[in-house]
This record gives structure tokens, sequence and C-alpha cells, in this order.
């Protein structure tokens, strides 16, 4: 007969497997993916005027006018937009 608080070390190891997948599955995929939406998040919060800007929709443009969730963005001569914030995906100075 087994020894009463005898633990067997079998019973432990088959959750081994799912740590590994999960520290895997961690260091590839949300990880990287966290740090992808902080560095967006910066981004987003150092856009000024005259910004020379990307959005998501592909349309190319300068920032005229920061507000607290949207920029205005000029396309053209005379034709402004205005978009949210969360819809520019690249971002240039003006002066570089």
């Amino acid at each position: 007969m087994p020894a009463e608080g005898a633990v067997n070390p079998l019973v432990s190891l088959p959750i081994i497997p799912y740590i590994l997948i999960f520290l895997v599955f961690w260091f590839l995929v949300i990880k990287p993916q966290k740090d992808k939406q902080k560095e967006q998040a910066d981004m987003l919060k150092n856009v000024k005027k005259n910004d020379e800007v990307v959005t998501a929709g592909g349309i190319h443009g300068t920032v005229v006018l920061v507000k607290d969730k949207t920029v205005v963005v000029r396309v053209d001569d005379n034709v402004k937009i205005e978009f949210d914030k969360e819809s520019i995906t690249k971002i240039s100075s003006a002066n570089s």
C-alpha cells in the first residue's frame, strides 16, 4: 500500500506540455501584439500639426488640426477631411 500523503509524480506530468505551449504562444503572439499596440498608441499621442500621415484607407495627407479623438487632414488644395486618430497607420514629420 502506498503511504498516505505520497503524491504520484505522474499526476502533474500532463500539465507541463500545456504550460510550455502557453509560454510559446505568449512569446510568439501575445507579447508582440501588445508591444505593437503600445507603439501605435504612443505614435497617435504624438501626432502634431504639419505631420504627413497615411490612414488605414490609404489616404495620404498633412495634418492641419489635432483634436482629442480626431485629426483634420489636408489631402489636396482646399480639401480637408476629418479622421479618427485610430485610423492613422503611419506618420512622418514634415521637417524630415
